[in-house]
């Protein structure tokens, strides 16, 4: 169920600053590096910070 959750949060994030730096800034284009950074370091490390907020939340794995 974490898994799930985190490949949405990840998507809606990537979806959300892509919009946004076409109509707000392209800066917003950062956040999106960000996230890429963030999925590629936890596919290496096995470890990301989303599942612990999750656990922490109580849901179930």
């Amino acid at each position: 169920m974490q898994e799930r959750i985190v490949r949405a949060v990840a998507g809606v994030f990537i979806l959300v600053s892509i919009l946004l730096a076409v109509y707000v800034n392209i800066n917003w284009l950062f956040f999106t590096g960000f996230v890429g950074i963030n999925l590629l370091q936890s596919s290496i490390t096995k470890w990301c910070l989303m599942n612990e907020i999750l656990t922490k939340l109580g849901v179930p794995k």
